[in-house]
Order: C-alpha cells, then structure tokens, then sequence
C-alpha cells in the first residue's frame, strides 16, 4: 500500500473530521522520520488548501488542474488518491482558516517564520494564477491564510510581486528591495534569493523535488527582477 493510499484509508476511518484525520496520520505514519514528514506535511497543506481555495473561489478551473500536477508531477496511478484527498478537504465543512491553523503546526512545529510555510503560499499563487489571473476572493484567501501563518505583510506583498503585476513595486518588489536601496544593497538581497532557492536549500527544509517546476519559476522572476533593475540602474 503506498502513503498515498494508506493516508486516505486513515482519513476515510476518522469520524468524518478529515482535517483531524489528515493531521494525526502525516504524524502517526512518520513519527521518527522528520525529514519525511517535513516533505508530507508540505504536499498534504498544498493539496487540503489548494482544495479549500477552490471552495472560496467557487469553481476549479482546467488551468488549476494543470498546475496543481505540474507541481507534484504525481504518478498516474496516485492520481485517483489524491484527488480522493482533495475532494475530502474540500467538502469538509472545517473552514479554511481552521486548516491552515492546523496545518500551520504540522509544518511549523511551533517554528516561527517557517520558510516551508512560505514554500506552501507559493505554491497557493502557482495554482492560483495559472488561469490567467488571480480573483479577489483568491487573494483574499491567501493573505489571510499567509496571517494565519504568521508571514509578514512585507514578505506577503514580495510573494505578490513574484505572481502578480505589482505596477511601480516591480520588478523591486520581486526582490524585497525599495527604490532608494543602493545597488550593493540590492545585488546582496538577490544573492541570498538565490541561495535560498538553490535545490539542495528547498530539500532541506521540506520541500519535495516534485514541487521544483514551481521554484524554477519562481526563480526565473527574480533572474528578470535582478536583471532588469541593473539595467534600470545601468542607464540612469
């Protein structure tokens, strides 16, 4: 049996409350293998939010779909498990923010400014904005679960800058760097970006291989940030 089976036949024996059952059987099934856990919690936040995403916006779309498997790659034949995990979150009658509350402590261990929280935000606008454009009810979603998660408004509003067209805080807000920032200042701060999102980075703090096509994106954003401030910089 594969985890993805084994997590929905331990979700489908828990009394109808998923969002417990999902909780305590990422826990039960991996306890004393954090690591693997670490990567679990991620894949199951992504799914049970994006799930809960869905419900607030009203409608999933065909784009939606895509994205959410170009982000997991999952095998064909965990496909049907999956979708059986999604469509549980999704009809719960839990409201989103109690899963995030939850989901928050299964990624987080009580860690403040978790990056693989912020890893889960990011994946939430992938799967957003892959029909064109992210709705106001979907970015109200998201900056509430972001402030459930303890994420900043400044590190909110850079996640933004990276998925959405942010007008004059672009390409700077990709980066997380003001306008008046000197250009050391501003080639440091896109540096470290880089090193954060280096894969053996992402790993390390949980997030699965299966989630890079979303972090190679990501990281084509900061490449054209960086590259057109320093031509910005450059001409002045």
């Amino acid at each position: 049996m594969s985890f993805w089976e084994k997590l929905v036949h331990f979700v489908s024996q828990s009394a109808g409350n998923v969002l417990s059952g999902v909780v305590e059987a990422v826990r039960t099934l991996f306890e004393g293998d954090p690591e693997t856990r670490r990567q679990v919690a991620f894949s199951v936040s992504l799914i049970a939010l994006s799930a809960k995403m869905a419900k607030a916006d009203g409608f999933v779309t065909m784009e939606e779909v895509a994205a959410f498997h170009e982000i997991f790659e999952i095998p064909e034949e965990e496909r049907v498990n999956v979708a059986r995990l999604y469509n549980l979150a999704r009809q719960d009658i839990a409201g989103y923010d109690a899963y995030a509350r939850k989901l928050k402590g299964l990624c987080s261990d009580g860690e403040e400014g978790c990056p693989l929280l912020e890893e889960v935000i990011d994946g939430l606008f992938h799967i957003a904005k892959a029909d064109g454009s992210i709705h106001e009810k979907e970015l109200d979603f998201l900056a509430h679960v972001a402030e459930i998660f303890g994420i900043s408004e400044a590190r909110f509003q850079t996640i933004c800058a990276r998925h959405m067209d942010m007008g004059d805080r672009d390409p700077y807000g990709v980066l997380g760097v003001s306008r008046n920032d000197d250009f050391k200042t501003i080639r440091s701060r896109y540096r470290a970006l880089v090193a954060e999102n280096h894969p053996d980075r992402l790993i390390a703090r949980g997030v699965p291989k299966e989630f890079h096509a979303a972090a190679n994106d990501r990281m084509a954003r900061i490449n054209a940030a960086y590259e057109a401030i320093e031509r910005e910089l450059k001409a002045a």
